[in-house]
C-alpha cells in the first residue's frame, strides 16, 4: 500500500461500462513523512474520499480487484482514508527495534 493526498476529482464522461458510477480522484503520492514523491496519479475511489484527505492506495492487480466487479482495467485504487501517520524515529524499524 502507498500513501497519497487527494488533490481533486477527475471527470470522464466516456468510459467502459465497468467504471460507470465509479468516482475517479487525482492524488499526489507521499512518502512516510507525508512529503510529495513522484508524479500525481488518477485512482478509483472505493471509500468516498475527498479533496485534502490523506489516503492509502494499491496498484496493479490489487487495484483491479478493489472494485465490486473485479479485474476492471485500473492501475490504482484508493482503499482507505488515513486517520494518523506515526513514522518510526530515524534508525528504528517497525516495532521499535533498532537497525
Amino acid at each position: 500500500m502507498h500513501l497519497a493526498k487527494v488533490m481533486g476529482s477527475v471527470v470522464a464522461t466516456r468510459k467502459i461500462p465497468e467504471l460507470e458510477g465509479v468516482k475517479l480522484l487525482w492524488a499526489q503520492p507521499l512518502n512516510k513523512r507525508l512529503k510529495p514523491v513522484g508524479k500525481p496519479l488518477v485512482a478509483v475511489d472505493t471509500v468516498m474520499a475527498g479533496t485534502g484527505d490523506i489516503v492509502y492506495y494499491v496498484i496493479g492487480r490489487e487495484a483491479s480487484m478493489a472494485l465490486e466487479k473485479t479485474f476492471v482495467p485500473v492501475d490504482a485504487a484508493i482503499v482507505g482514508i488515513v486517520d494518523e501517520v506515526s513514522p518510526a524515529a530515524e534508525g528504528e524499524l517497525p516495532g521499535g527495534a533498532l537497525k
